[in-house]
């Protein structure tokens, strides 16, 4: 006896506009909760980094005698939390910009009663995204839209500090001049304080860089779905 189960081949019946309707409307629900989840896990990166940035500054702006490596230290540890988050940013964009594709070509047009998309193809590029997912942003890019958006008042704000923290050290000098204020120690271990102040340079030097020569990443739809970006990998992590 033939125990083989015969299965029905989907593919041969065409979807009804009722089906076809029902499946993107779950597949809009199922895309925005991976948005939203991402988009959690920015703002958990940005409050981390706000509540170091005033607990360092705090501490290190208590008393005068002590040191600005502290500020220093919140400075990378700022520039961590930013890293960490530009990655999340381009997972949370993934999903993000095809929310965006649905909402103006299927959504939008239903609520304007307009059988007409905006995007022609867009049901393609959408299905093609799936297939083969792809970052919409570089990394630079999306570091650059955290640092923008987010990060720049942090920055800021470290970088007054520890201008202060300088001043207020160079002030107490016996008989203040620059080659004795670069050589001095800067409470860790033997170091001078020139390696501070390249470290802070280098830092906020690359940071400028980033905002000034990074394209900006608001570019239209058209140009936001071209091909030619990095294949995403482990889209769930």
């Amino acid at each position: 006896m033939d125990t083989e189960t015969t299965f029905p081949q989907f593919e041969d019946e065409p979807l009804t506009r009722a089906e076809y309707i029902a499946a993107l409307a779950h597949f809009y629900r199922a895309e925005m909760q991976r948005a939203t989840d991402w988009r959690i896990r920015l703002d958990t990166t940005t409050n981390w980094s706000i509540i170091s940035v005033m607990a360092l500054v705090s501490f290190a702006m208590a008393e005068t005698e002590r040191s600005q490596v502290g500020i220093v230290v919140g400075m990378l540890l700022v520039f961590t939390f930013l890293v960490i988050e530009a990655r999340r940013f381009r997972f949370f964009d993934v999903w993000r910009s095809r929310v965006r594709m649905l909402e103006q070509n299927f959504v939008g047009p239903i609520l304007l009663r307009n059988q007409q998309s905006p995007v022609q193809d867009w049901n393609r590029k959408v299905a093609a995204d799936l297939l083969r997912p792809r970052y919409k942003l570089t990394w630079r890019q999306a570091l650059r839209v955290r640092l923008v958006r987010n990060y720049l008042p942090m920055f800021a704000l470290l970088f007054a500090c520890w201008l202060i923290k300088l001043d207020s050290l160079y002030a107490n000098l016996d008989h203040p001049s620059v080659s004795d204020f670069l050589w001095q120690r800067s409470n860790v271990g033997d170091l001078p304080m020139w390696v501070s102040i390249l470290v802070v340079a280098v830092l906020y030097g690359y940071l400028v860089g980033i905002v000034a020569l990074v394209k900006r990443a608001d570019t239209p739809e058209s140009e936001y779905w071209k091909e030619g970006l990095r294949e995403v990998r482990d889209l769930d992590t």
